[in-house]
């Protein structure tokens, strides 16, 4: 108890003495310090792990690093992928794939995380090559690129013959013992390509665009033996697979055995099923040919017989019809002198009907002279009509002038004057008030004849207007 509470306790000589014992503080750390510690504990316990989850929260960076979560049914765990290990994968990760990871537990000591480091990755079940098999497959058919209206045909006779395999292999002695057993005519021109291992991908791609470069090329077989699915991965590389398809020359893809199926026979516009098979569809049987030319020609002069024989017989039926050239020389004589008769005839029944026809006209429309009689009395009536209307108008005008004069007169200031009225005007201005003149004014009287100079001496009141009056 005494330990506890930081005290220690002696026996002297039968005396006991105590003495006061100062217990130290721990020393606290810092953050930095703990998550270094966590980190050496972590990573020296934990050196390297297989674990086994489901991938979520997937993103590859732009720099190349995959950054992920790996989670179970209850727990997840951080992990990345640099870029040097994920460049060495088959497939591409994704979301809800369940898979296997070997790396190594590490911390993040700046923000107290720890994650998995994966160096190496397998999905759950099916391996990685097929994984990403399925995944390149899919997307070049997403793409298009398996479509069958993309495919072109192949030529029936190709005289030039492109090749992309192994110098080496057994598929080229395989092409080349059936060409020359069977087509001997057609040119053939190997681009040497390896087929197998990390630098076959890259050595299709450029033998394909090699053969490409040729002008007359007419079918390309890209192709090997058989093998692992590891020995002919490099024909289900989307490289090869986008070589294929941007080709120019019609492609036969012809990898490994019957049952081997790679991207390349998905993109190439015919797939065989061995090396040998494709030999065999780029070119038909040369005896075959000579054969088909022997029946070609057979039916050929058969034909011509059957036509000379049918000939004949129509020559012998219009010889048979055929008349003396001179009796039928006669008879086509009196047709041109009858058909001469009839065009005489209709001519003289045709300038008849015209005569008639102008000779009912004329009675018509008289003779010239008469028509000019008929115009000029038309002329006089309508001078005589227009004399007439322009008297009658005059007359009228003259009226309406006349009365217009005699209701202007009447209204005329003049005849008011005539009837014993004057008009007073001061300086030119005609007076109509007395309140606009005073006594003394000079006024200017207007009479009906004549007119008289006056001085106004007094100005009279008007009694029904109030105003002045009188001069």
């Amino acid at each position: 108890m005494a330990d506890q509470l930081g005290f220690s306790i002696t026996e002297k000589d039968e005396d006991i003495e105590t003495e006061d014992f100062v217990k130290e503080e721990p020393k606290p750390l810092s953050v930095s310090e703990l998550n270094g510690l966590i980190r050496s504990s972590i990573e020296g316990q934990f050196r390297k792990v297989w674990l086994r989850g489901e991938i979520s929260n997937f993103k590859p960076h732009s720099s190349g690093h995959f950054y992920f979560s790996l989670k179970d049914q209850t727990s997840q765990i951080s992990a990345i992928m640099f870029r040097g290990q994920n460049s060495k994968l088959k497939f591409t990760p994704e979301n809800g794939m369940e898979v296997f990871v070997h790396g190594k537990v590490t911390v993040y000591e700046p923000r107290g995380q720890y994650s998995i480091n994966c160096e190496s990755m397998e999905p759950v079940g099916a391996g990685a090559l097929q994984k990403a098999y399925e995944q390149l497959k899919a997307k070049l058919e997403k793409e298009g690129l398996f479509a069958l209206t993309r495919k072109r045909p192949l030529p029936k006779f190709p005289k030039h013959i492109g090749l992309v395999t192994s110098p080496t292999g057994a598929a080229i002695k395989d092409i080349l013992n059936i060409l020359r057993r069977r087509y001997k005519a057609a040119r053939i021109t190997l681009a040497p390509a390896v087929v197998q291992g990390d630098t076959a991908a890259a050595s299709i791609v450029s033998a394909i665009e090699l053969i490409n470069k040729l002008q007359d090329v007419d079918v390309l077989i890209v192709g090997r033996g058989g093998g692992s699915i590891e020995d002919m991965w490099c024909f289900n590389d989307e490289r090869v697979a986008r070589a294929i398809v941007a080709s120019k020359i019609p492609v036969i893809s012809a990898v490994g055995h019957e049952i081997d199926f790679t991207i390349a026979d998905f993109v190439a516009d015919l797939r065989a099923p061995t090396p040998s098979a494709a030999a065999e569809l780029v070119c038909k049987n040369a005896d075959d040919l000579l054969e088909q030319i022997r029946m070609s020609e057979r039916r050929l002069a058969q034909s011509m017989r059957v036509l000379i024989d049918n000939l004949r017989r129509e020559v012998r039926t219009f010889s048979s019809r055929l008349v003396d050239p001179q009796r039928y020389l006669q008879d086509l004589i009196l047709r041109a002198d009858e058909l001469t008769t009839r065009l005489e005839n209709g001519v003289f029944r045709y300038l008849e009907i015209r005569r008639t026809q102008v000779e009912l006209a004329l009675q018509k429309i008289g003779t010239p002279l008469e028509k000019i009689v008929r115009l000029q009395k038309r002329l006089e009536n309508f001078s005589m009509r227009m004399q007439n209307g322009f008297e009658r108008k005059r007359q009228k005008l003259q009226s309406r002038f006349r009365e217009s004069v005699g209701r202007l007169e009447s209204l005329s200031p003049l005849k008011v004057l005539d009837r014993g009225f004057s008009v007073v005007m001061k300086n030119d201005k005609i007076m109509t008030s007395t309140a606009t003149l005073k006594v003394g004014d000079e006024v200017k009287i207007q009479l009906a004849q004549g007119q008289a100079i006056a001085d106004i001496k007094k100005l009279l009141q008007n009694e029904k207007t109030g105003g002045q009056n009188g001069l």
